[in-house]
């Protein structure tokens, strides 16, 4: 039986994998924020399903942005689990919307702080317990905003083109020691991510832009009607593909797939692989790392 840690359970894909996985059987840690405040029923909803039906979810408070509280639970999970984690699913994140120059510079560091330094910190806790495994496994949530560039996303999509390149070079070096990485990439899917950024700080700059200040709400606004129409995606397809990725033998998985409405990413992916492949075999002479 495999254990199986996620961060950001407390909604969205994160909720949705924690049962996906252990209803397949998997040891799942399902982890939050604040789960004896603002996370508390969302908890007690996830313990609760667990011992209706039978499946492993333990549920434990993480902060992903805490150095304090990463090394908490690494020290609880290695008191509490004999085998370690096989998995980490890297999936907490938190999305700004807006106008991009308007977001301060402490407001980039929290985008950041979640979306990427988010997952070094977790990453660089866990993988001592990962490298203890027989198929150890790193699997991080990113978006389509980690290869296009949307308009008004701009401090986002910054997030996660930079924790697309760590996972890649993760998984190069981190290949010979046994330990997997892999990238997915959402689309556009009703999660709730869309709303869980704040509003601009900086007012000087976001009323310099005039009428064109509204036009990242309606963009919002644009996805929401998306989402109640009939082609709105269903967010189980994440946890679905997790799954997969976690199935599929050691050394054969991808090290990035988008799922959903892709907007040719998965066309974008396949024909940057061999360009990167060549740059690590031929320039590099490192082809053992592929």
């Amino acid at each position: 039986m495999k254990t199986v840690l996620i961060t950001g359970t407390s909604n969205g894909f994160g909720y949705l994998s924690a049962l996906t996985l252990a209803r397949k059987g998997y040891r799942v840690w399902a982890t939050m924020r604040d789960i004896n405040e603002k996370n508390k029923a969302k908890k007690e909803e996830l313990e609760n399903i667990a011992l209706k039906e039978g499946i492993l979810i333990k549920v434990a408070e993480l902060d992903v942005t805490s150095d304090k509280s990463t090394n908490d639970l690494v020290n609880r999970i290695r008191t509490e689990e004999v085998n370690g984690i096989d998995v980490l699913v890297n999936n907490a994140g938190v999305m700004y919307v807006g106008i991009t120059e308007a977001y301060s510079i402490s407001q980039v560091q929290e985008q950041f702080n979640t979306n990427f330094f988010g997952v070094i910190r977790t990453s660089k806790a866990f993988l001592p317990l990962l490298k203890k495994s027989s198929d150890g496994l790193i699997i991080n949530i990113s978006s389509l905003a980690g290869r296009l560039v949307f308009p008004y996303f701009g401090v986002y999509c910054a997030s996660k083109f930079a924790l697309e390149a760590y996972s890649q070079s993760l998984k190069y070096e981190l290949k010979p020691l046994g330990v997997d990485v892999s990238v997915i990439e959402p689309g556009p899917y009703p999660s709730g991510l869309l709303y869980s950024g704040p509003k601009e700080e900086d007012t000087i700059t976001l009323e310099s832009y005039g009428e064109m200040a509204n036009v990242p709400k309606l963009m919002l606004q644009n996805f929401d009607q998306f989402y109640k129409s009939e082609a709105s995606p269903d967010p189980q397809e994440i946890p679905d593909a997790i799954l997969k990725v976690i199935e599929m033998e050691k050394g054969n998985r991808p090290i990035r797939q988008a799922v959903g409405v892709d907007y040719n990413t998965n066309e974008l992916n396949s024909k940057v692989s061999p360009i990167q492949e060549n740059l690590i075999k031929e320039a590099l002479q490192m082809e053992h790392l592929i």
